[in-house]
């Protein structure tokens, strides 16, 4: 696919809030923020609990919806009859599912950036537990399951390279050997909650993008779990690798702004 224009925003675009990954903060999302605020797109890259500059550690931190606390009081804090799209990468889509499933007036649209895509009619912890990444594939990152409350994972340097951002700009690597914190996948939590809901968060309108050189959530497992969640529509950033925001930000700001003024 070519590469998207980037659409000027319309009167009474949405506002777009960018949720970041596992380890990451709103700092990775620089790049695509900056094209769409110059396009006259309201942005938000907001850091979810313990990530980025947030001064919260892990520990303060027992719960996914702990976790997700700062999307889901930029939700709360918008005007009576204001709606926003939310943008999640990579785990990040598991935030913006339950921001849906608690504020689904208040969401647009949901746009999953080869993020993770919950169904629902399995556990909420399902679609993390099935992405098919083997001890080999963590290379050196480290998962300490003994850390309660919760557990914790840190993203390794040398799979954060290979497998995140390996097509990426080589001084982001560098900025996210800075910034990368030590974060969790909340799984006990997940599992214990029921299945997002078909009336609320099923109801939501949701956008895919698919992002085919992506090595840490494959294409392949992309696919899957739209079949099982079906979406709106599906977009595809043929040269993005897991980093999509770095490695093609200006295509990604072109979907993101088109999508914002389409749901308007």
């Amino acid at each position: 696919m070519s590469t998207l224009a980037l659409a000027t925003a319309t009167e009474g675009a949405m506002r777009i809030i960018l949720v970041h990954g596992t380890g990451h903060g709103g700092w990775c999302w620089y790049r695509v923020a900056t094209l769409l605020s110059a396009a006259g797109h309201r942005v938000d890259a907001l850091d979810l609990a313990a990530s980025g500059i947030d001064s919260r550690q892990l520990r303060d931190v027992p719960t996914f919806e702990d976790y997700t606390r700062p999307l889901l009081d930029a939700l709360r804090a918008l005007l009576p009859g204001e709606r926003a799209v939310l943008v999640g990468h990579s785990f990040g889509g598991m935030n913006i599912a339950l921001a849906a499933e608690m504020f689904p007036e208040k969401v647009a649209a949901a746009v999953f950036v080869t993020a993770l895509l919950p169904d629902c009619t399995n556990p909420r912890s399902h679609v993390v537990e099935n992405v098919r990444v083997t001890v080999q594939d963590r290379m050196d990152s480290v998962m300490d399951e003994e850390y309660i409350p919760p557990s914790s994972v840190f993203l390794g340097p040398e799979f954060l390279r290979q497998k995140l951002y390996q097509l990426s700009p080589p001084e982001d690597y560098t900025l996210s050997q800075s910034l990368v914190r030590v974060s969790s996948f909340y799984l006990p939590d997940l599992h214990s909650q029921p299945p997002f809901s078909e009336s609320r968060y099923g109801a939501v309108r949701k956008v895919y993008v698919v992002c085919k050189h992506d090595q840490a959530i494959p294409e392949e497992y992309q696919h899957t779990m739209i079949a099982g969640c079906p979406v709106a529509e599906v977009r595809e950033i043929a040269d993005a690798d897991h980093m999509a925001m770095l490695s093609t930000p200006a295509e990604l700001a072109g979907h993101l702004a088109h999508v914002a003024n389409k749901y308007a």
